[in-house]
């Protein structure tokens, strides 16, 4: 097998690799799912047959069993080249990827507390990969990188100055591999450098995002100092109003749990009662069901609404850019926000909409439309690659 590059993705509950070759070919990709669960399960894509986990599998299990049925299958029969991390929060740490040592292990426990569900497992993986591989360079890849050219009237909060100064209380954002994607694959497409682009980027999956970009860097987007900020989303609430705690309080609603209420039993899920998944909710809305219907409203308003409120970071707009799960697979969704929009100019073609811009470089719009809208499919795992792969200082060899 040739040289490879490893992509790990650890989620809360799930993991995600990855195997490049060396000129960014993805040679293969695996996922596990509920982990730390009794039912914990992985597979590897393009394989029929599960890779059995022991109950209550943790992050490190599922990524040794990953990593051997990986040389089992004789798709990975040396040690890769270079190991590339997805670290969701580097606070104002990191601006760019980093190659790991101590000290840079060291920066990503520190920013654990702005993020306690996703840096200790990121970190888990980190420690894994570095026992299965000691002499391989491993490269963190942070969510929050692409963020860190917001200006201070985008990422500051208006509250005492000293939350800032003391506990670096502001807006971080996220997804920000996603929206880089996003800022490379648009310019290319478009026939401009990345730095002459400027593009509305919104990646709408279970997580949802929106990212306002000028000449290829972010100037502006939605989540905060945490992913639950911004977008209705899966689960998650996107904004509301803080005075909420204090209601909730009257309630007899712990801190505890309302915090489990707006991350993990809000936004579509809770508007529905029924799911997160906004291909059955578009199912149940065709049979009549309200709460679904309801649900994939305020989630199209909320949308549209932060599509107009990007445009107050930019000069001038290329595109307007769909990406991840929802984004690149529901016409509906995409139909049903832009026609919020009337007085932005964005028209869309309701065939092109249909063929998911497949056919068409990604344009879905209509050739009377003040600007660009495009569906382009997300590769986190290949910008992830392409970092360890520059930020090891590996050389290709092709």
């Amino acid at each position: 097998m040739e040289d490879t590059i490893l992509v790990v993705n650890c989620g809360s509950s799930s993991l995600k690799v990855a195997l490049f070759d060396i000129n960014l070919r993805q040679l293969t990709s695996a996922l596990a799912e509920r982990i730390g669960k009794s039912d914990a399960f992985a597979r590897i894509t393009g394989h029929s047959r599960d890779i059995p986990l022991q109950s209550g599998a943790g992050h490190r299990d599922a990524l040794q069993a990953l990593v051997s049925a990986f040389r089992e299958l004789s798709l990975l029969t040396s040690p890769p080249v270079a190991i590339g991390h997805r670290v969701v929060h580097g606070g104002e740490t990191f601006r760019e990827a980093a190659l790991i040592d101590d000290s840079v292990r060291q920066a990503i426990e520190d920013c654990a507390g702005l993020a306690p569900l996703h840096n200790p497992v990121n970190l888990t993986g980190i420690d894994a990969t570095t026992e299965l591989f000691p002499d391989v360079p491993q490269v963190a890849v942070f969510d929050t990188a692409f963020h860190q050219t917001l200006p201070r009237h985008a990422y500051l909060y208006a509250l005492p100055y000293r939350f800032y100064r003391d506990w670096g209380v502001r807006r971080y954002g996220f997804h920000g591999t996603s929206h880089n994607f996003m800022a490379t694959e648009t310019a290319r497409l478009l026939g401009k450098a990345p730095g002459e682009t400027s593009i509305i980027s919104a990646h709408l999956g279970n997580g949802c995002s929106i990212t306002a970009i000028r000449d290829g860097i972010s100037v502006d987007t939605s989540m905060g100092l945490t992913p639950l900020e911004g977008l209705v989303m899966g689960t998650r609430s996107g904004d509301i109003d803080p005075g909420l705690f204090e209601f909730l309080e009257t309630k007899d609603i712990s801190a505890e749990s309302l915090h489990r209420i707006l991350n993990n039993e809000s936004g579509l899920l809770g508007l529905s009662e029924k799911t997160n998944d906004m291909r059955t909710l578009s199912e149940l809305a065709d049979q009549g069901h309200e709460p679904s219907i309801v649900a994939i409203e305020v989630f199209c308003f909320r949308l549209a609404r932060y599509i107009s409120a990007m445009m107050a970071s930019l000069r001038e707009l290329d595109a307007l850019v769909f990406t991840g799960g929802i984004g690149e697979n529901s016409a509906m969704v995409r139909a049903k926000t832009l026609s919020h929009l009337h007085l932005t100019g964005f028209a869309i073609a309701p065939s092109l909409n249909r063929q998911h811009g497949n056919k068409t470089d990604g344009r879905i719009n209509r050739e009377d439309s003040r600007f660009k809208v495009m569906v382009i499919p997300t590769n986190e795992e290949r910008v992830i690659a392409r970092e360890a792969l520059e930020t090891s200082g590996t050389v290709s060899h092709s």
